[in-house]
């Protein structure tokens, strides 16, 4: 058995479209695949509207409420609370909370493990990037790392 305990900054830190990501469990630790993601977000985050076609997303709230929008359909979370995306089903998240929100992402499968890696940079400290408006050369490399690794951007970020 294998016990994964969470420390203080414990984990792989990304700087990932404008929130903190921390790779608590890699989906290389286990046959299964499992990715857990921490994310630490400020009010407003929202990722392009977008489908998985490999692995179902599953999001654990842990501080905040989350607006989540899965195949056209609102859906509010707060912490403790727990919403699923399939995979082949568009969604996307915005964070409603003014303090910012804290969530769990949990996948099957590295997909969106490797988009974390490749489209982020490695986080100098467990705390939020500095704010910056996403360009048109941004948004383009976004797009670019998530067809490389099975997620198709087919809208923009909930308002």
């Amino acid at each position: 058995m294998t016990i994964h305990q969470k420390t203080e900054n414990a984990g792989e830190l990304f700087w990932f479209n404008g929130t903190l990501a921390t790779i608590r469990l890699s989906a290389k630790a286990g046959v299964d695949n499992i990715s857990v993601i921490e994310h630490l977000m400020p009010y407003g985050a929202s990722p392009p509207l977008h489908i998985h076609r490999n692995e179902d997303e599953v999001f654990h709230i842990l501080d905040g409420v989350m607006r989540f929008n899965v195949a056209g359909k609102d859906i509010i979370a707060h912490a403790g609370q727990t919403v699923m995306a399939p995979k082949g089903i568009v969604h996307s998240f915005r964070v409603e909370s003014t303090g910012g929100a804290r969530c769990l992402t949990v996948t099957t499968g590295s997909d969106f493990e490797q988009l974390v890696r490749q489209a982020g940079m490695p986080a100098p400290a467990a705390k939020m990037p500095p704010h910056e408006e996403p360009t048109p050369e941004m948004i383009a490399a976004l797009t670019e790392a998530c067809a490389k690794n099975g997620i198709d951007i087919v809208g923009a970020p909930l308002s």
